[in-house]
């Protein structure tokens, strides 16, 4: 029986009105992807190109235009679907007033969690994003970095299976920054499925399984990490205590030599940020003569049965 995958997103459109002419603006145009349990997935695109709006459908803040989305089988229109979700917004506001184990304490009980439970919950979430020593300290004098750290463990304290995170290391110092995603690795290794988007290309490419490249509204690529920067026409060959001799005939045949230990064969890789900017560049050509996409007949999509929301 094949898995019910922790994200499912089919078709997604999302228009918005435009204050300034009569069509609507089409922020979302027919995105689907997937994102199997315990998978760490990158969604990656300029400011505007839709990365948020698509996050703000899976969570259910937004009803799409057209298509669905889905949270472990739930359509997450349905109350019930976020109650296996933790979020962190790039820009998490939270009561100053308040210690960290305060705030945490908080949030455990709209989470429903009571008694010894939220002890033992904030205790754990403390340790783990490593603010154990600013447990008693005003949120008011946490730094950038705390705030996205305390932001994670709020995010966590419920025990989602699927946390999702928007820009989750925007504004940090690289200290920081290397602290989240050290998190993120963790929270991979206890099966926790990860849904994030960022623009900062080098971050997601060192903690994500899958990526999608999403522009002017459409995903344009998508896939496995290795698949997508690997160079197609191009195979890379690594070996070991290769002498001089060895070196000058490597063009006509590699072979067992002595002293020479073949390592592997594969595919020499691109980076994720070329990977994006050459995207970027081909869907920009081609929109460049579209003005705007066309409606979609939502009428005429019910009567079809089209799956939509």
């Amino acid at each position: 029986m094949e898995e019910t995958p922790a994200v499912q997103i089919n078709r997604l459109v999302k228009e918005f009105p435009s204050p300034f002419r009569k069509t609507k603006v089409r922020a979302v145009n027919d995105v689907s992807l997937k994102i199997m349990p315990g998978e760490v997935y990158g969604l990656i695109g300029p400011n505007g190109s839709g990365k948020s709006t698509t996050m703000k459908a899976l969570l259910g803040l937004l009803r799409p235009t057209a298509g669905s989305c889905h949270v472990f089988g739930k359509n997450s229109l349905k109350t019930d679907s976020r109650q296996e979700i933790g979020f962190l917004p790039e820009n998490p506001y939270f009561y100053k007033h308040l210690t960290g184990e305060e705030t945490l304490q908080f949030y455990a009980k709209l989470c429903g969690l009571r008694g010894k439970k939220i002890k033992s919950c904030v205790d754990e979430m403390l340790e783990m994003v490593s603010l154990q020593d600013a447990r008693k300290r005003r949120i008011g004098g946490y730094s950038k970095g705390m705030l996205q750290r305390i932001g994670l463990a709020q995010a966590l304290i419920h025990e989602p299976r699927l946390l999702i995170l928007d820009e989750p290391t925007a504004g940090v110092d690289p200290v920081g920054s290397r602290q989240i995603r050290d998190l993120i690795v963790s929270l991979k290794e206890r099966g926790v499925t990860v849904f994030l988007c960022s623009h900062l290309l080098e971050q997601v490419q060192e903690v994500c399984d899958h990526v999608g490249i999403i522009f002017k509204g459409s995903l344009v690529k998508e896939g496995r990490l290795d698949d997508l920067i690997a160079i197609e026409d191009q195979t890379e060959v690594v070996i070991r205590h290769a002498s001089d001799h060895t070196l000058t005939k490597i063009r006509d045949v590699i072979n067992d030599s002595k002293n020479t230990e073949f390592v592997r064969m594969g595919k020499p890789r691109t980076t994720l940020e070329r990977l994006f900017l050459d995207e970027a560049r081909k869907s920009d050509s081609l929109l460049a003569d579209r003005d705007t996409l066309p409606h979609i007949d939502i009428a005429s999509t019910n009567k079809k049965g089209g799956d939509h929301a």
